[in-house]
């Protein structure tokens, strides 16, 4: 009897050992099952949001190209009619212009009519901003002046002599530099400053 009893605990042991042993097998698949289906939905969820950025950065690139062509549209059309209203500027010089070709038999009233025209001219771009570099008398300044010429003179080295042509600013901004004639000391001038150095030495 107790034989028997040894085998019935022993195969009751055994089943409990199986069921154990199924338990545990069947808890693992569910959480490799679980991962996998977290998996899956970590997945889904990352590809989601990768569709979601493409798509605005899609959307960022389409209005930045929009953006970028209207504005250079907007800057040609202000390029077009900044020249437009510089030429309506111009219209009445061009009036005065035909005006004084009418005179040329007469030449005082030719000439009259010409001295019009340049100051009509003149005037219509220094309201544009506009400005003669004053040159004659000044010192030398190498952003405002161009040396073409240099000539011996009493006056103080660099002094310009000469305007040879008129140098333009356009508000602050150089457009042609003034093409001058400057002073260089003659060497007697330079031999006296010397001896006058040394003698203050």
């Amino acid at each position: 009897m107790d034989k028997e009893e040894n085998k019935e605990s022993n195969v009751s042991e055994k089943d409990e050992a199986e069921k154990l042993k199924e338990s545990v097998s069947e808890t693992k698949e569910k959480k490799q099952e679980d991962k996998k289906t977290e998996h899956k939905e970590k997945k889904s969820a990352d590809k989601e949001k990768i569709t979601e950025l493409t798509e605005t950065l899609q959307r960022l690139q389409a209005e930045f190209e929009n953006f970028r062509k209207r504005t250079e549209k907007e800057k040609a059309e202000f390029v077009k009619y900044a020249k437009a209203e510089l030429m309506q500027k111009l219209l009445p010089t061009i009036d005065t212009f035909k005006i004084a070709l009418k005179s040329t038999k007469d030449n005082e009233k030719f000439v009259k009519g010409m001295e019009m025209v340049y100051a009509q001219f003149v005037s219509t771009l220094q309201s544009e901003g506009l400005k003669p570099i004053e040159a004659a008398g000044k010192k030398f300044n190498p952003y405002l002046h161009e040396v073409m010429l240099k000539e011996k003179s009493d006056k103080d080295d660099g002094v310009v002599l000469e305007e040879l042509q008129k140098g333009y600013m356009l508000n602050d901004k150089v457009l042609r530099h003034s093409k001058v004639k400057i002073s260089e000391k003659s060497e007697k001038d330079e031999k006296r400053e010397e001896k006058g150095n040394e003698k203050v030495q």
